[in-house]
């Protein structure tokens, strides 16, 4: 067990290890389907952050890639259709997640909270697919520009 969860209760565990599930689930759905591209994005960003994260996280990600697949499943098929209700209702569930996060040792808990917002974002945005933003980044970029160019 990481160390500081052990002052929580069990469902205060289980709701921090479907904290990036919940995030990947709110960004990624519109009212009728999840988007497959940040789907997989998310998966596969689950499972680098088990080594790219600060080492302080690694831990807390090796546990969160475990059943991160079966989660989000289940995640997205509880809250689907994706309405303003069923968002209002995981919006209240990532409150009761900020609360538990205030209960771990506060240099932890900064670094779990940037994390996860970071995670957001980065699966708010993919477009080309986390690998090709993380592996390439250069590159890509060098695209997105030569895209907003006028032609001649």
């Amino acid at each position: 067990m990481i160390k500081g969860f052990e002052k929580l209760s069990e469902e205060e565990r289980a709701l921090l290890y479907r904290a990036p599930v919940l995030v990947s689930v709110l960004v990624s759905s519109s009212p009728n389907h999840i988007n497959e591209t940040k789907k997989n994005d998310a998966i596969k960003l689950a499972h680098l952050r088990t080594f790219t994260a600060p080492p302080s996280l690694h831990e807390y990600y090796r546990e969160v890639e475990k059943n991160f697949k079966e989660d989000f499943a289940t995640t997205a098929a509880k809250y689907f259709p994706f309405h303003e209700e069923q968002k209002a209702e995981m919006k209240e569930e990532l409150e009761k997640l900020e609360f538990v996060i205030s209960k771990l040792d506060p240099s932890f808990a900064f670094t779990l909270h940037k994390s996860l917002e970071s995670y957001g974002r980065h699966v708010q945005r993919s477009v080309y697919g986390v690998f090709s933003n993380f592996i390439f980044p250069i590159a890509f970029s060098r695209l997105s520009d030569i895209d907003a160019r006028p032609e001649l």
